[in-house]
């Protein structure tokens, strides 16, 4: 039975694990916080994507849980009111489509209990060396003692560990797309009722959603910015630098900056993709975010780490224990389902991708290939 070791344990490498598991292997699932991460936007599960939640066994458990918006209003920076929506949303499209939008705390939880039975995890721990050979890759740990495993796979985010030793620095990867994007909770003080407004003023904008039956909003805070050196990038500082721009809005800004400065589950960093030739090296293999990360921009970062662990497990499973050929065959099956999926976030900066182009990148891969 082969080891693998997943770093990450947001949602591509517990799918991940559970589709290795289901193939008689034996992973285990490392992960740096000490335990399930809170908060985090609205998420969408499309077009295959649904595929693989379905066989994964959770369809119905997600549908139950999907987020339930009426429509959107738009407003101008002094928060008129200057068009509306009952048709569409802009975190989650046409409200008639199949596709289906959650909250990303509630898949990573819902992946989580499917999964931990028969998954071994590392809460609270993460790797911080390397060494392949012939026979495995010893992996040293923060808190934990070394092991070695047959394979190692990074599904650990934009901001990759996996990636950086075994492939070296992020800036050889990370294309920024000139913007940064915070995501934090707050209380409904806006009372709004399974409906959306969004707002955009100059070089910045935010949208608001309500969750949790109403009780709760939260919001998506974007802002126009050439890369943040490297003093800035801290949490404390990105933080403020949030505050400080909502409070500087119109309308309901200061409120809004008052609940980013609070907010238990704030969350910021920069819009940006990750592009490589490959990602792959010897018995480490990239998934997800980690590997091919299109950026929130384009709304299906989730979709391509459901459907990479799906196809990376169906790969690993088919080669027999070589995990070149099946490293070989993921990227093969997986490269144009990827390069759609970045372009909707580059074809059209600043705006929404044609239809067609997000009907090709929902649908631009077959599970069984």
């Amino acid at each position: 039975m082969q080891t693998v070791l997943i770093s990450g344990g947001g949602i591509a490498g517990p799918v991940l694990a559970r589709w290795l598991r289901h193939h008689g292997f034996a992973p285990t699932v490392v992960e740096r916080a000490p335990g399930l991460r809170p908060g985090g936007q609205a998420v969408d599960i499309r077009g295959v994507a649904l595929e693989v939640v379905e066989r994964t066994g959770l369809l119905e458990r997600v549908s139950s849980l999907r987020t339930r918006m009426r429509g959107m209003s738009i407003l101008d920076p002094d928060g008129h009111e200057v068009d509306r929506s009952t048709e569409a949303t802009f975190s989650s499209g046409r409200l008639d489509s199949e596709d289906i939008e959650v909250l990303r705390e509630d898949l990573v939880r819902l992946v989580y209990e499917h999964t931990s039975a028969g998954v071994e995890y590392l809460f609270g721990d993460s790797i911080t060396a390397l060494d392949e050979d012939e026979s495995g890759v010893r992996v040293d740990f923060a808190h934990g003692p070394s092991r070695t495993f047959d394979l190692v796979v990074g599904a650990d985010g934009l901001h990759s560990t996996v990636r950086r030793l075994a492939f070296g620095p992020e800036e050889r990867f990370a294309h920024h797309l000139g913007s940064y994007l915070s995501v934090f909770s707050a209380e409904n003080f806006l009372d709004l009722d399974d409906w959306q407004m969004w707002l955009r003023d100059g070089d910045a904008g935010f949208g608001i959603m309500p969750v949790r039956d109403n009780t709760e909003l939260r919001v998506a805070f974007g802002f126009e910015s050439a890369p943040l050196g490297h003093g800035q990038r801290g949490g404390a500082t990105l933080r403020q630098l949030v505050v400080d721009r909502l409070a500087s809005m119109r309308w309901e800004g200061p409120r809004l900056a008052e609940a980013a400065r609070k907010a238990p589950d704030f969350y910021c960093d920069a819009m940006a993709q990750i592009r490589m030739d490959q990602w792959s090296r010897g018995r480490v293999a990239l998934l997800g975010d980690a590997g091919y990360c299109p950026s929130p921009l384009s709304g299906q970062g989730t979709s391509l780490a459901l459907v990479g662990a799906h196809v990376l497990a169906d790969c690993l499973a088919r080669a027999g224990g070589d995990q070149r050929t099946a490293y070989a065959r993921y990227e093969q099956r997986m490269r144009p389902f990827v390069t759609a999926n970045q372009a909707l976030a580059t074809e059209n900066p600043g705006g929404p991708a044609s239809e067609e182009s997000v009907a090709h990148a929902k649908n631009a891969l077959s599970l069984d290939g």
